[in-house]
């Protein structure tokens, strides 16, 4: 799968797309092809503040587990509810969309940039490609 153009990528494989001052961030189509198909997701809650680097999340699948790390600093927004499990004794969370379309229904988490906050530290669609072949992928 190639990826798209419009949006930043972390070097942990996280992507990120600006509108205005809010950024939609999920993982990339690369990171799920090696997590196989995720069986859950823990989300950060609406109001948490994160920093670029910060871990905000785990994904897991039958294969292995994977933190998410924010690409950007800022205050959480939103989260892709019906793909976060809230535990044994809650709502069971269904994070198929993130295994079927990574850069789309498969969002993770909007976010509201914090003051001066920019996407210019992530790589382009180039440059991520770029760093997958240059890891031999």
């Amino acid at each position: 799968m190639s990826n798209p153009s419009n949006l930043r990528y972390a070097p942990t494989h996280e992507w990120a797309k600006q509108d205005g001052d809010v950024v939609t961030i999920g993982v990339t189509a690369f990171a799920i092809e090696q997590l196989t198909e995720p069986t859950y997701l823990e989300l950060p809650a609406v109001g948490a503040e994160l920093k670029a680097g910060d871990k905000f999340g785990i994904i897991e699948s039958y294969k292995s587990t994977s933190d998410l790390y924010s690409p950007v600093a800022g205050t959480v927004i939103e989260r892709n509810e019906p793909l976060v499990d809230d535990g044994p004794t809650k709502r069971k969370g269904d994070p198929k969309p993130v295994n079927d379309d990574a850069f789309g229904a498969g969002w993770m988490v909007k976010i509201k940039l914090a003051p001066g906050a920019t996407l210019d530290h992530l790589l382009t669609a180039a440059q991520y490609d770029q760093q997958l072949a240059s890891e031999g992928h």
